[in-house]
């Protein structure tokens, strides 16, 4: 049997490649959307028959009515689970779109600001794999609509009654019965009954991941997302048995998610190694898990302190810290999706029903941005308002003299236009005074 969670070196977990897009993946993604923008819907019905199933003569998007119909037949217990994780996700980010407001703010001349508005529409992703997900339809769906977008599409490769139900739930506009590469096209680009989005957002795999690069500026993405990946920093305080049980959780994803373990702790780190081999031999996703396992990293640092530093080089999608004092070693991390302070918050709350979202970067990327919010979904622009009057004449003078230097006279005359103005007057009136 091979050794699952093997301890390695710094530089060993540092330089192992971290990409999870192969050339081969991008080349035929960027066939698939050519072949999408020439042909529209006959191209993605033939994409869809190869890889989705879809029928001859089926329908590529499920209306409301008919989502709505799902929900009212679902187990009520099942439907009560999904209503509490959506109450609590909403709850989550209408807080976070409270903190960011509208702005006017007085400048010499006048006023300044910005609106804080919503796009317009949205596509969601949400992956079947395995299983359905329901969590990232509510995860995606839901902090869209508390953003404000008037219209969220999810696209899902055979959904069933579940995801139907959850998409009525969420307050869906209508469900696209795609996957892959080609659900992320229709909805960037639009496709026969399939409209056009400003933006593409939710988790995948690889095929999604590579439609999300070629297609990102013609639509607006959330983030390149590659496996799952879950870091732990633990201390001799640690309990083996839920660092197991937590990597465990992250590695029954996928064969390719990513579990590491830090910790200044020889005997620790043995005996999770332990409990990991333990726990296996109950789980029925242990195939997965286990082959995750094998490629994951148990890494010996000397301090604590070495742990937090080849965290933030890392830069996990997850980063859960299970010391004597998590909140000390949390305030010196920088560079992760999402946090998980002390033993009893366990990744996996975060995953389902605590309220922070789920979609997360990997790969690194999080020392670029944090994970899905409600200000993905939000457009900050600015207005300016000037009057006439001593400030507005000094603002364009100045704006004239630097269109001078950078060789702009048309720029520099209508700048110097404005330095006519007197206070209240239009320029006309101030022309002929």
């Amino acid at each position: 049997m091979a050794t699952l969670l093997p301890l390695c070196t710094r530089e060993e977990l540092l330089n192992r490649p971290r990409s999870s897009l192969s050339p081969d993946i991008l080349a035929k993604t960027a066939e698939m959307i050519d072949r999408i923008e020439s042909e529209g819907e006959s191209a993605v019905r033939d994409l869809a028959r190869e890889h989705d199933d879809l029928h001859p003569n089926q329908a590529l998007i499920i209306p409301a009515p008919q989502l709505t119909q799902a929900l009212e037949e679902l187990d009520p217990e099942e439907r009560a689970i999904l209503e509490r994780s959506a109450a609590r996700i909403r709850k989550f980010a209408e807080a976070q779109r409270a903190s960011l407001s509208d702005l006017d703010h007085t400048i010499p001349g006048g006023r300044a600001g910005h609106r804080v508005q919503a796009m317009h529409r949205v596509g969601c992703y949400v992956p079947a794999g395995r299983h359905p997900l329901p969590s990232s339809l509510l995860m995606t769906v839901c902090t869209a609509r508390v953003a404000g977008v008037k219209e969220v599409w999810v696209a899902s490769p055979n959904p069933g009654k579940l995801i139907q139900a959850c998409a009525a739930l969420a307050n869906t506009s209508g469900l696209v019965v795609l996957g892959g590469a080609q659900a992320i096209t229709a909805m960037a680009l639009g496709a026969g009954p399939i409209p056009a989005c400003d933006m593409v957002c939710g988790p995948g795999n690889a095929w999604v991941t590579a439609a999300k690069q070629l297609l990102a500026g013609r639509v607006a993405i959330d983030m390149l997302a590659g496996p799952s990946e879950l870091l732990i920093i633990a201390d001799k305080h640690a309990d083996p048995r839920l660092i197991a049980a937590d990597l465990i959780a992250q590695a029954e994803h996928d064969p390719l998610a990513r579990p590491y373990l830090l910790s200044d702790d020889l005997d620790l780190i043995a005996a999770a190694r332990r409990e990991i081999e333990l726990q296996l031999r109950s789980l029925a996703t242990a195939e997965i898990a286990g082959r995750a396992l094998e490629s994951g990293s148990a890494i010996k640092v000397a301090e604590l302190s070495e742990a937090c530093d080849l965290a933030d080089a890392i830069a996990p999608e997850h980063l859960q810290v299970m010391t004597i004092n998590p909140e000390a070693i949390g305030s010196r991390l920088h560079n992760y999706g999402s946090l998980f302070l002390g033993k009893a918050t366990g990744e996996v709350l975060g995953d389902y029903a605590a309220g922070p979202n789920h979609v997360l970067p990997t790969e690194g990327r999080a020392r670029q941005r944090g994970g899905l919010s409600v200000f993905d979904f939000l457009r900050i622009t600015t207005w300016l308002q000037l009057e006439g009057g001593a400030d507005l004449r000094a603002l364009a003078r100045d704006a004239a003299d630097l269109a001078t230097l950078e060789g702009l006279p048309g720029h520099a005359r209508a700048a110097l236009m404005r330095a006519e103005f007197t206070e209240g007057a239009s320029p006309i009136e101030s022309s002929q005074g």
